[in-house]
């Protein structure tokens, strides 16, 4: 049902069973897929690809204009998964270049006031909590957790299954399977709790968090670290994938 209080752009391409309430606003280049719920006040904008099931809320913009003094102008893109969940007054900016797009993944929870800045990506099942925002080419991995008011600044990773306590802020990289907190941000512990729903065995969280004792207490280098944790703790992917992301980290972690 699209109602006739709202505008959609003749060019735009709605799937099937898609809902638009009055007043909200679809523009031009944009093409969305089917069991969608567009509500009151909420614009799609010029660039937006949307899939399917996903519900965007009033005063909500997907798509908006990169704030980014790198953007000429180009057709860029905001690439929103699957039964994702935009509340109110959260903002999706699009991509800078047309070589690289801001991307949201499948089943995401975005509350109200979010805000995800230009060439953002964001994985599956996370929460980015009310009033947080995510600076220019941010990544957040798998099942992670942003709450409340949190500053991602841009090119940090923040990665799978890990979680940011409220009001915080990072300038560098946090790790998979753990508790950022306080001010200035250092890990926490291990994200026990979501680890087991999870499904993650006891065995294996214990194995994460050995090699978070010797990545962090054991005060030695991050490569002498790094080079013990192979060494001591039974390999897994799920430690296999704490060394990759240090490795890779061209910010550098948080402590």
């Amino acid at each position: 049902m699209i109602s006739p209080l709202a505008y959609v752009d003749p060019s735009a391409k709605l799937g099937k069973n898609v809902t638009v309430h009055p007043f909200a606003y679809i523009d031009k280049n944009v093409e969305i897929g089917d069991n969608n719920v567009i509500m009151p006040y909420a614009s799609l904008m010029s660039g937006t690809r949307m899939g399917n099931g996903n519900t965007v809320y009033q005063g909500a913009v997907i798509a908006a204009t990169p704030q980014d003094f790198a953007y000429t102008g180009e057709e860029t893109i905001a690439r929103i998964g699957n039964d994702n969940v935009i509340r109110e007054n959260a903002v999706i900016i699009r991509g800078t270049h047309a070589d690289h797009e801001t991307s949201v993944g499948n089943g995401n929870f975005i509350m109200t006031g979010a805000r995800l800045s230009h060439d953002v990506t964001v994985g599956n099942t996370c929460i980015i909590g009310n009033g947080s925002q995510i600076s220019g080419n941010g990544i957040v991995q798998d099942c992670a957790i942003l709450t409340s008011n949190v500053l991602m600044q841009g090119n940090t990773r923040l990665g799978s299954y890990s979680v940011v306590q409220g009001g915080c802020r990072f300038v560098k990289d946090i790790p998979p399977y753990i508790v950022a907190a306080h001010e200035p941000i250092e890990f926490y512990s291990i994200n026990t709790i979501v680890l087991e729903k999870a499904g993650m065995s006891e065995t294996l969280i214990k194995h994460i968090a050995q090699a978070y004792r010797i990545l962090y207490k054991a005060n030695t280098s991050q490569h002498d670290a790094l080079i013990r944790i192979r060494e001591q703790i039974p390999n897994s992917p799920e430690i296999n994938r704490i060394i990759e992301f240090v490795e890779t980290s061209k910010l550098g972690i948080i402590r």
